[in-house]
């Protein structure tokens, strides 16, 4: 792999485990539909915006920093 090659993956790999974590918690915060497969906020309708917010941004954060490698490395335009 060359260094970009590199760099990307270990953002991308960050970004991967900042979906699961915020995955987990949904996952073992909100309950499934009777299908399970979409989360029922009706049965819990609020959650911690805190910790909510805490995992929004870490995804958020990750998404920019791959979104400019791009632009920077890969000559790809906003």
């Amino acid at each position: 792999m060359n260094p970009n090659e590199i760099e990307i993956d270990k953002e991308l790999t960050k970004l991967i485990e900042a979906r699961d974590a915020f995955m987990a918690y949904m996952d073992a915060t909100v309950p499934k539909d009777k299908n399970g497969i979409a989360f029922d906020f009706s049965a819990h309708p609020t959650l911690d915006a805190k910790t909510v917010y805490e995992h929004f941004y870490k995804l958020d954060y990750q998404a920019r920093k791959i979104r400019g490698f791009v632009i920077r490395n890969l000559g790809v335009k906003a």
